[in-house]
């Protein structure tokens, strides 16, 4: 935490200048993704892991599970993480637009009881917000196993024209995506007996061109 974590944190502009995500890495990257609320960043590291051309954004605001992943990083040489260590929606305005080939929220908090809702971290702000760093037919995945979440996600990002839900079938959103793996929560999760859903949408293009995708 003292010696790595300096080295790789996003830092915050002093002013309202837009961040460049290729200043945060040693070059430029194929493409940028995003985690928000990583946990202890099992998934977080096993994507950078198996994509070392592209250059990650972990957010994070709890100090144990920032530790996790840095530990992590710090052993496995990984060089294409860059971490926030603090509430993720300080970060939005100082990010460029169409920045992101992915933005992922895995597991984030429920905020189940009703007086809490407008904690969620889907919100129709953000969701708009999402459409702006997101880059055309880019993708916002969610996965979760609280099911009030779930709808409440599928009918927020679904009511902004500019995404659309790639399911075709059940199998789609009820099979975790090939190229992630199962984080401890979804392990946890299953292990209790409750099943996991897996939300993928695309961010349309911004023309409003062409035909949607089979």
């Amino acid at each position: 935490m003292e010696t790595v974590l300096p080295r790789i944190r996003v830092p915050l502009p002093d002013d309202s200048s837009t961040l460049s995500l290729d200043g945060l890495f040693d070059g430029p990257k194929r493409a940028y993704w995003m985690e928000i609320g990583f946990g202890s960043g099992e998934h977080l590291a096993a994507l950078a892991e198996a994509n070392p051309d592209i250059g990650f954004i972990g957010c994070e605001p709890f100090i144990n599970g920032v530790a996790a992943l840095v530990s992590v990083i710090d052993e496995r040489k990984l060089e294409n993480i860059r971490i926030f260590d603090d509430d993720v929606n300080l970060l939005f305005a100082s990010l460029p637009d169409a920045c992101f080939d992915r933005i992922y929220l895995p597991y984030a908090d429920p905020w189940p009881k009703t007086r809490h809702h407008r904690r969620r971290m889907v919100q129709p702000n953000t969701v708009v917000t999402f459409s702006r760093l997101l880059q055309d037919d880019a993708e916002f995945r969610f996965a979760s196993d609280h099911m009030p979440y779930i709808q409440w996600t599928l009918g927020h990002v679904t009511d902004n024209s500019d995404f659309q839900w790639l399911a075709r079938s059940a199998a789609d959103w009820r099979t975790r995506p090939t190229d992630s793996i199962e984080t401890r929560y979804e392990a946890k999760a299953r292990g209790k007996g409750s099943a996991c859903v897996y939300l993928q949408f695309r961010r349309r293009g911004r023309a409003g061109v062409g035909p949607e995708p089979e």
